[in-house]
């Protein structure tokens, strides 16, 4: 089984709709905390296994945080090559102005794993010096239960996959520890990132970004199909990239009748 990606209107997320999904999804969500403050006694070890307590990590700065797991075959890489991407153009520099941490959802991982995704990631965002401002962790089971508690975030495993279900997120946190700001999906724009983290810095709490939320869910190899409801969400989407190129054909051609 590998990993397929799919997008859910965030606004489904806690309504009927999610009566619809697949009875493994349905546990499966994002309920943001705006304000809420992280565990920050919980202990989890960095890349070169360091313990500290959650508090320590954040270095009394704003901080990006991802929920992530080591071993994701497709979603979580999206997710940080997203922000990678998203942090470059940003003035502000990492370590001295903000922190970045990815945290493993998965017990499993552990400090090896850690410092083989931070070598990639520092390296995609290619500025001098900025390694000491990222951190992955890991934890054990109680720790990451605490924090994905806070943050909102529900996932579950998924055995006949061997993967985990769960969703695409990366928030932003004061100083203190409080969740500021939710960027739901893979996009984060960074004019949005860069506000996030001046206004979480003064300690100032937002908005829950509304976007697409992304499942990272399974594709059945054996009989070569999605999912049922992954499959539902791909038909539409093929009904609505063909209405809007009816929509530009029709345009092209008003226009091409007034040139006339």
């Amino acid at each position: 089984m590998r990993c397929a990606v799919l997008a859910i209107l965030l606004l489904t997320l806690n309504g009927a709709a999610a009566d619809d999904r697949p009875l493994l999804l349905r546990d499966v969500g994002l309920s943001p905390h705006p304000g809420a403050r992280l565990p920050l006694d919980a202990v989890f070890k960095d890349e070169t296994g360091e313990a500290a307590p959650l508090g320590r990590w954040l270095e009394n700065k704003p901080t990006v945080l991802s929920l992530v797991y080591f071993g994701c075959p497709m979603l979580c890489g999206e997710v940080m090559n997203a922000l990678t991407t998203a942090l470059k153009p940003i003035a502000l520099e990492p370590g001295k102005d903000f922190t970045v941490l990815a945290v493993s959802f998965d017990p499993r991982d552990g400090p090896d794993e850690a410092r083989a995704k931070k070598a990639a990631a520092v390296a995609r965002y290619g500025r001098p010096g900025a390694a000491p401002g990222w951190h992955f962790l890991t934890g054990d089971a109680e720790a990451i239960r605490r924090l994905t508690d806070a943050v909102g975030f529900r996932y579950t495993w998924d055995a006949a996959g061997s993967q985990f279900a769960h969703v695409a997120v990366v928030t932003v946190l004061t100083p203190d520890g409080r969740l500021a700001r939710y960027f739901p999906g893979i996009e984060y724009p960074s004019r949005d990132l860069r506000f996030a983290l001046v206004e979480a810095a003064d300690g100032r709490i937002g908005s829950v970004v509304d976007r697409l939320l992304l499942f990272c869910y399974r594709y059945d190899a054996s009989s070569g199909r999605y999912t049922p409801l992954i499959a539902r969400v791909v038909r539409v989407g093929a009904v609505l990239t063909a209405v809007a190129l009816a929509g530009l054909i029709v345009v092209l051609r008003r226009q091409e009748g007034k040139a006339t």
